[in-house]
């Protein structure tokens, strides 16, 4: 049985609901720290980290947890989103990436860095902790300029590499 509430103009509760999760009505107030954003420009720009990994402090603010060297791997992130199999993150991972050069079938493919935004929602994180961090999102998609691509991941499965290479072959965002 579905609960359909009729609102004043004549739609139901749950197409409000759904258009403001839609439009992202629904924002929790929790701001980026400064700390966030100079991590990222850390990877980003001087190419310092391979990965950042951020978490929601006192339900207020987007801090950044841990950073992971330039020299780890695609694998090293995934041990280590391994644990939090229970809490909702935010990662940054700067995601190498062989493209094709334009115009020239006899050079060999070029490699690029790829930034890419994984929101990590675990199915047995708590359903509060899922809702704050959805409703965070657009957040740090705001201030972190430059993100070639946005995930969203509830298991291992859905964060795998090849999952992200064939996200990334599609293109931007």
């Amino acid at each position: 049985m579905e609960l359909n509430l009729m609102i004043l103009d004549g739609s139901t509760f749950s197409e409000n609901l759904l258009y403001c999760f839609k439009r992202k009505c629904s924002s929790s107030g929790v701001k980026v720290s400064t700390e966030s954003k100079n991590a990222y420009d850390e990877v980003k720009k001087d190419k310092s980290y391979r990965y950042i990994i951020y978490h929601i402090k006192d339900e207020k603010i987007i801090d950044v947890e841990m950073k992971g060297d330039r020299g780890a791997t695609y694998d090293d992130f995934l041990k280590t989103l391994d644990n939090y199999k229970t809490e909702c993150r935010y990662c940054v991972f700067d995601f190498p990436v062989d493209v094709e050069v334009q115009g020239s079938e006899d050079k060999p493919p070029m490699t690029v860095d790829r930034l890419v935004l994984l929101t990590w929602c675990p199915e047995s994180s708590t359903v509060k902790q899922k809702m704050l961090y959805s409703s965070s999102c657009d957040a740090i998609k705001k201030a972190l300029v430059g993100i070639y691509k946005c995930v969203q991941a509830c298991d291992f499965e859905e964060a795998s590499k090849e999952v992200i290479l064939e996200s990334l072959k599609k293109g931007g965002k």
